[in-house]
């Protein structure tokens, strides 16, 4: 039986049904190491407790801004504990099973539910480029050998291949545990294409922060955001402003936000950000090679975009009407 349950939201008069609710600003964690380079599991609770306590419905872990790459499996699952525990159940912990391998993919998957993940996020194969049929065959193993809400990740830019339209919407229509799609794919066509064409009752998610608010107005439900570790708050004002009707604002939030949308991204993620939390003390500023970390210079020309925010007093943050 497929543990997914569903919820109705009132926005701007529209009653929307969906599969599953996983918030609609989850924020992808990054993973705190040591000096050593070892993963210091203590910062994973502490950070993830402060992403609970500032904007953030659901947290992955072990994805991509979580160095998954990098991580082993033993890694990968202590820090599910560990956010887990952190959490104590008052948020969504969903973790990043994703892998080129179908076989690995599925058997991350399997462990995630065995250790109590909420969901879990897996990305469109890496490297190997299958075709649409080898992207349908991966996703149908891992929808058919656990029951968790699974999000699509497609992001071509690092993976080489591009899932389409129709094998979305079949995956989706076939596999009820198949919720959500994370879109991290500049093309705001696909997302009305994927709004037109998956079940109604499934879930868009944009992949990337700046373009959270155009893909809001054509249908997407939320974001999968890095933002979100500094400026949690204030993303889920923007997005609680669009669909209660505030476009203005929803679009003033994002003009403020936008300068760091763009340079926690002047190095490969999540450099920047990692920087950014350890300035606020949160973390340490390390990450694991072949990433490094921002030398002085980078540092500071980050650090006076934050500083230079000038950010709207409005944090509407209150939940949607459910009935």
């Amino acid at each position: 039986m497929n543990k997914v349950n569903f919820y109705k939201e009132l926005l701007r008069g529209e009653l929307i049904i969906m599969r599953y609710d996983f918030g609609e600003v989850i924020t992808a964690m990054v993973t705190p190491f040591d000096n050593k380079g070892a993963v210091d599991y203590t910062k994973v609770e502490e950070l993830a407790s402060y992403l609970s306590e500032n904007g953030s419905d659901a947290i992955i872990v072990t994805g991509t801004t979580g160095e998954s790459p990098t991580l082993i499996y033993d890694e990968e699952l202590e820090i599910l504990n560990s956010a887990k525990r952190a959490c104590r159940n008052d948020k969504k912990i969903i973790m990043g099973t994703g892998s080129n391998c179908t076989e690995t993919a599925v058997m991350m998957s399997k462990r995630a539910e065995k250790e109590g993940a909420d969901g879990i996020l897996t990305v469109v194969p890496y490297y190997n480029k299958p075709s649409q049929k080898g992207i349908i065959a991966h996703f149908s193993a891992i929808a058919e050998a656990v029951s968790l809400p699974i999000i699509l990740y497609n992001i071509p830019s690092r993976t080489g291949v591009n899932i389409s339209v129709e094998t979305a919407r079949y995956l989706c229509e076939k596999y009820e545990n198949i919720v959500a799609v994370k879109q991290s794919y500049s093309d705001i066509d696909v997302i009305t294409e994927l709004k037109l064409n998956l079940p109604k009752d499934a879930a868009i998610y944009s992949g990337d922060d700046s373009l959270t608010l155009p893909m809001l107005a054509v249908g997407a439900h939320g974001v999968i955001s890095v933002v979100s570790h500094l400026f949690g708050k204030e993303i889920k004002s923007m997005i609680r402003n669009f669909k209660t009707g505030d476009i203005t604002a929803a679009k003033n939030m994002h003009y403020a936000l936008y300068p760091i949308m763009k340079k926690l991204f002047m190095a490969p993620n999540p450099v920047p950000v990692k920087a950014a939390l350890a300035r606020k003390n949160i973390i340490q500023d390390f990450v694991r090679s072949p990433l490094v970390t921002l030398d002085e210079s980078e540092k500071q020309e980050l650090f006076d975009v934050i500083d230079n925010l000038e950010l709207p007093q409005d944090n509407k943050t209150s939940q949607p009407v459910l009935l």
